[in-house]
């Protein structure tokens, strides 16, 4: 009885071997899975790579677009820089113009107030 109770206690008790249990796939499974994966990876790439050559294409034309209305816009730029200059210089000009007028006008006040204090004086002595 000993005998049969220690190959139980071997098989089921504590001191009883580990034991993994997996299960097996067939070597062609495992390699129609692999293909799948690298055919997957190589039309990934292939996307990718193919993507790329019309996103060259996008690209440049975008960059022939952007660097006609850059230069569009730099002309406009300059032609409003010129405009604002004119204007300035006509600002200026028109200062200086006020300037001389008021200086006239202020002696023009002067001489009137002179004649008027000479005929002033002369009702005054009449």
């Amino acid at each position: 009885m000993k005998p049969v109770r220690r190959k139980i206690r071997r098989h089921f008790g504590l001191t009883a071997k580990q034991v993994a249990v997996r299960s097996q796939r067939p070597w062609y499974f495992q390699w129609a899975v692999s293909a799948v994966f690298i055919a997957v990876g190589y039309f990934a790439a292939y996307w990718q790579f193919s993507g790329s050559e019309t996103l060259g294409k996008k690209l440049g034309e975008q960059l022939k677009q952007v660097g006609s209305e850059n230069q569009s816009l730099q002309t406009k730029i300059i032609q409003v820089e010129r405009q604002l200059q004119i204007e300035q210089a006509a600002q200026n000009n028109l200062d200086k113009e006020l300037n001389l007028v008021q200086d006239e006008n202020i002696k023009i006040k002067e001489d009137l107030l002179f004649y008027k204090n000479m005929v002033a004086s002369k009702r005054r002595f009449k």
